[in-house]
């Protein structure tokens, strides 16, 4: 059974500028952070947080985030890792977990506005198959320009393709209205670059990844491409470098870092 509950909204005013700066690039980082635990088995919240200071981003996807969880050792993820690089955050939980809660979160050094969290669309577990609740979080931010810009992060279902494609329509439905704001979308969709669930997002998305989709999982000799950013409306964003970073220890992603100009 598919199971879709109520968004959760937080709202707050969005100031507009009436400057015209020039175009701004924005630096963008998508992470699955694999609940702080590294290859190595360890959970090591500041090695993650060196990845992700050594990028300087704008705006940081993160997914697999722990908050006082039993197996990550009760520690507040989001919280430290803000903490840690000097960043502000939001966290999107999507489940409990093991006396706590797990789910997507965003960095952010830009002014927040606005959070919206939004489950997604998934197949309810049974017995014989494990699933995971889905969602995502949604942050408006003040640009650089002095504009809004809405930047998410999300994390589709691992096992059921079923659920990607429904998760990429609830996706476009809920966040590609014709007169969105400015967005920026980020995550691990579980999903390689010739499947449905991507093409699904691509009539209404803009890619803001690498041509050749480098894989990015697993984190040690990489094999897929599941981690992307994408962005709307195509007329907002000019792409001026997109990669897979070379991390293999952190976690069993690697990062996916794309450097996008916000046009005039």
């Amino acid at each position: 059974m598919t199971r879709l509950l109520a968004p959760i909204v937080f709202l707050l005013s969005l100031p507009l500028s009436a400057d015209e700066p020039a175009p701004t690039p924005l630096r963008v980082l998508c992470y699955n952070i694999h609940f702080g635990q590294g290859m190595d088995g360890n959970y090591d919240l500041e090695r993650l947080a060196k990845v992700i200071q050594n990028l300087d981003p704008d705006l940081v996807a993160l997914q697999e985030v722990d908050v006082g969880v039993e197996r990550s050792h009760r520690v507040h993820q989001a919280r430290k890792l803000a903490e840690l690089t000097g960043l502000q955050v939001r966290y999107g939980p999507t489940q409990h977990y093991q006396g706590g809660l797990y789910g997507n979160a965003v960095l952010t050094k830009l002014p927040i506005l606005d959070v919206h969290i939004q489950p997604l669309p998934y197949t309810e577990a049974t017995e014989q198959l494990q699933t995971y609740p889905r969602g995502a979080i949604a942050v408006t931010v003040q640009a650089p320009d002095g504009k809004p810009l809405r930047f998410i992060s999300t994390h589709f279902q691992h096992n059921v393709p079923e659920d990607r494609l429904a998760e990429a329509k609830a996706l476009n439905e809920f966040f590609a209205e014709k007169d969105a704001a400015r967005t920026i979308l980020a995550g691990d969709f579980n999903a390689t670059p010739d499947s449905s669930p991507i093409a699904e997002l691509l009539t209404q998305w803009h890619s803001g990844n690498d041509d050749a989709f480098e894989p990015s999982a697993p984190s040690q000799n990489p094999k897929n491409r599941i981690d992307y950013i994408f962005f709307r409306p195509a007329r907002a964003f000019h792409v001026l470098s997109s990669r897979v970073i070379a991390e293999t220890m952190a976690s069993d992603h690697r990062p996916v870092f794309s450097e996008l100009r916000l046009q005039p």
